[in-house]
């Protein structure tokens, strides 16, 4: 029986996992890391964290199957149906509920919405390897794979206060200087007071903390290291 193998490089130790259309197998075998490197899709851009793994693993098989744009517009559509149905959400985000009962809830859900095999599957496996709470992160992370896939670069900025027209329109400037060559920048604009002044930038798989929050707690850490 044909299947797909969602599986990572010395990334997580409970996969790779079998995927068949009618069910989900997860195989305690392991793969050694050179069979793993030929047959694994590299993504555009590394994403770290479990979030990052799991997204990796689709986009290897739904590269392999030709299926990126389809997988893609099926995690925006379960992602959306999330948001709005609140009660799906705690459902799924219940550490009481047996992993079973959300396989099933899920699986019926999904198959219900005539979703691909590849989605269900991806997403039992999820739910098989309680994974779900962390769905946040699997969508995150696949956006910024999906968004590298397309050539864009997706940056993320902070600030303790909105910025105005102006400013904005300064730093968008700025940041085309990070671009390649036929690259897009997909900018995205958060408020968090916590920062207090200046700037907290991530830039494709870069980091930048420019903050005042951060500043202080240096200073901090400074002083009470010379006490």
């Amino acid at each position: 029986m044909p299947y797909t193998s969602f599986k990572s490089v010395n990334w997580q130790r409970d996969i790779p996992v079998k995927m068949a259309t009618s069910r989900i197998v997860i195989s305690a075998r392991q793969f050694t890391t050179s069979v793993a490197q030929a047959q694994f899709v590299k993504p555009p851009i590394q994403v770290y964290g479990t979030g990052g793994r799991y997204a990796h693993a689709l986009y290897s098989a739904a590269s392999k199957e030709k299926k990126l744009e389809q997988a893609d517009s099926e995690l925006k559509s379960f992602r959306n149906t999330l948001q709005q149905n609140a009660k799906l959400q705690q459902f799924l985000n219940n550490p009481v509920v047996k992993k079973n009962e959300k396989t099933g809830v899920v699986s019926d859900y999904l198959k219900g919405q005539k979703m691909s095999p590849l989605t269900v599957n991806f997403f039992g496996v999820l739910a098989e390897n309680n994974r779900l709470s962390k769905l946040d992160e699997v969508f995150s992370a696949w956006s910024k794979i999906m968004s590298a896939h397309r050539g864009e670069v997706v940056c993320t900025v902070t600030t303790a206060k909105p910025l105005d027209a102006n400013k904005q329109k300064q730093l968008n400037e700025a940041l085309q200087g990070f671009l390649k060559k036929g690259e897009k920048l997909n900018l995205n604009l958060n408020v968090d007071a916590a920062v207090i002044g200046g700037m907290v930038v991530e830039i494709g798989d870069k980091y930048v903390d420019m903050s005042t929050a951060t500043k202080v707690k240096q200073m901090t850490n400074l002083i009470q290291q010379s006490v």
